[in-house]
């Protein structure tokens, strides 16, 4: 899928944009200068990046940056909101599960 809704060569405001590349548990996913993690997550086909403690999948939901259902680890930095962090040319993303009870922790989901 691609990031942009109108292609750039259609575009009448005559935008070029910058592609940047990011990694997302070890899955490499380009995006556009500008966008949010969440963004280049969506744009990618990815709805959900986490999961509940009930095992419900999470992703956006306000998209604004109050919920916090949208954490993420960027460059080693855990409970980034996806909404509000601007995607970085060579950023490292990887997907957070929800401290469980006993434990929990970090992994794909």
């Amino acid at each position: 899928m691609s990031p942009r809704l109108i292609p750039a060569e259609r575009d009448p405001a005559g935008r070029r944009d910058s592609v940047l590349r990011l990694t997302v548990d070890g899955e490499p996913l380009e995006g556009v200068a500008g966008q949010t993690v969440a963004g280049v997550l969506l744009a990618a086909g990815r709805r959900a990046w986490r999961e509940a403690p009930s095992g419900a999948p999470r992703g956006v939901f306000c998209g604004i940056g109050v919920c916090f259902d949208c954490l993420v680890t960027v460059n080693g930095e855990r409970d980034v909101r996806a909404c509000r962090r601007r995607a970085l040319d060579g950023d490292v993303v990887t997907t957070q599960a929800r401290a469980l009870p006993g434990g929990g922790g970090e992994g794909a989901r």
